[in-house]
């Protein structure tokens, strides 16, 4: 995947749609799967790198008609078999190609209440796209109809229109249904109970709502006007929200039930306690965990310097450890605050990282260094507290784990240091105990995680949780199944 310039995708889009709205006959398979795959207009890596707007700039229409028209309209739409939340993949797509996008958002929104966040951050090509017959065809899933481009074209349309509508809300029944948490699953369950006519309260440790999507994932890649929009959408349902409330300290969970009046409750706090190395000189100044970085960056806009006094390390040579997206996110946001080298260190090759291949392509692009089958030993100081360097160990790949990958095993002997002056453990989440220790009937298993059967009942009744409390760090559209998932076991249980 190479940068290709913005204009010129543009121009040879509206070249294509022209061809094809000259043809007179009806389009076969064979034409469809002929028309070439629509790349996603960027930003150039060069200035994108130095600034936090939007790196993907969103299909133009000409792009979106050429793309929905590679649709096959499979009759058993394997697509959706692999949707999270089951959209109508063929049937939003065919309202694109008809230029009917008050008919598209509308199917989209029938089974996704956050379809804007879903377009940018879902990993399509391991689930709706993955099994594509288009892609499957050309035996290359990266020229699979892009489902989720076009999922962010109808989103963005309804919204750039002023179009958005709040879903509707049955008559008030007089129950009250508490949601702790405003990530993903949170938001969906909110809006899913609410439609039944149920109260709905969400309590927010934060100052903001949105959980991950303000917290974690960053500007470039997830606008938080967008986050926004679907907060202000819950509002206009009556979804009351409470922010600056520690469920587990502010109020304990089972006080919710027993004192002050909820029918039941949705636990959807996320996987946000962060994991580190435990290695030696972990706790020397410059060394940060994702989670604080990017919150840091994200949710307090430690990035507008003129406008935020938010403290921040101003880094000039930063190493991140890990593979992940988290990951990605991190070492692209070191670039845009202004470091001079940003290292990814990862102890196995580029073909196991779970990171997508999309965010991979845009740190390189954007000048993150990947240093591959190398890993961290220990940290250095300076003398004064401060990370000055790192020890690290070379690997090679050994027999599958359980994850099957292939295991990463250090080679004898093969330390070096690298110069570094901040380093970015990214390298996973653990759920956060407080929920736990605060309600000590709650099954959770061996990581934490909240315990659910396969409706998000938790074994004390009436509390249903979702999530990556449940899930481990996973994400956004699987949040939102499970959200989903609870909603309706709530509203089946409140209507009994």
């Amino acid at each position: 995947m190479e940068y290709r310039d913005a204009n010129l995708l543009k121009q040879e889009a509206q070249e294509a749609l022209e061809e094809l709205e000259s043809r007179t006959d009806a389009l076969k398979p064979r034409d469809r799967m002929a028309i070439p795959a629509q790349e996603m207009p960027q930003q150039e890596p060069q200035i994108r790198a130095r600034n936090t707007s939007e790196v993907a700039l969103g299909y133009t229409e000409a792009q979106a008609k050429v793309e929905a028209a590679r649709c096959l309209q499979c009759k058993k739409k394997p697509c959706v078999a692999g949707c999270p939340v089951q959209i109508d993949i063929p049937g939003f797509i065919q309202a694109i190609a008809d230029g009917d996008y008050r008919r598209s958002i509308d199917v989209v929104k029938s089974a996704s209440l956050l379809p804007a966040v879903c377009g940018r951050v879902c990993p399509q090509e391991t689930q709706c796209q993955e099994p594509c017959t288009v892609g499957k065809a050309l035996n290359d899933v990266e020229k699979a109809v892009s489902i989720g481009r076009l999922e962010r074209f109808v989103a963005d349309w309804e919204r750039e229109h002023g179009e958005i509508t709040p879903p509707a809300v049955k008559p008030e029944t007089g129950k009250k249904v508490a949601v702790v948490g405003s990530g993903p699953a949170s938001l969906v369950c909110a809006a899913d109970v609410r439609r039944e006519g149920h109260a709905v309260t969400i309590f927010e440790a934060f100052h903001k709502f949105g959980g991950v999507m303000m917290y974690g994932i960053p500007e470039f890649r997830l606008p938080k006007k967008i986050v926004q929009v679907e907060i202000d959408t819950l509002r206009r349902m009556g979804v009351e929200l409470q922010a600056n409330f520690v469920v587990g300290r502010t109020r304990k969970l089972m006080d919710l039930l027993d004192k002050d009046g909820f029918d039941a409750v949705f636990v959807g706090t996320g996987a946000g306690l962060p994991r580190f190395m435990f290695i030696e000189g972990e706790n020397l100044v410059g060394i940060f965990s994702a989670n604080e970085y990017l919150t840091r960056a994200n949710l307090m806009r430690a990035y507008e310097k003129s406008r935020a006094a938010t403290p921040i390390v101003e880094s000039r040579k930063v190493a991140v450890l890990g593979g992940g997206n988290v990951a990605m996110d991190s070492a692209r946001t070191a670039l845009r605050l202004g470091a001079e080298e940003v290292h990814l260190v990862y102890r196995r090759t580029e073909k196991e990282m779970p990171a997508r291949v999309e965010e991979v392509a845009n740190a390189k692009e954007e000048g993150v260094v990947f240093h591959f089958l190398e890993n961290a030993k220990r940290f250095l100081g300076d003398g004064n507290g401060n990370v000055r360097a790192m020890e690290c160990l070379r690997y090679e790949l050994g027999e599958p784990d359980d994850s099957g990958r292939r295991r990463p095993v250090v080679i004898p002997g093969s330390e070096f240091e690298m110069e570094i002056d901040t380093a970015i453990v990214a390298i996973g989440n653990d759920s956060n105990p407080l929920i736990k220790q605060t309600t000590p009937n709650l099954d959770t298993n061996k990581w934490g995680n909240i315990v659910v059967d396969d409706n998000c009942r938790t074994n004390v009744p009436r509390i249903f949780a979702g999530g990556d409390i449940v899930l481990g760090a996973a994400t956004v559209i699987l949040a939102m199944g499970q959200g989903r998932t609870a909603a309706a076991a709530i509203n089946e249980l409140l209507g009994a």
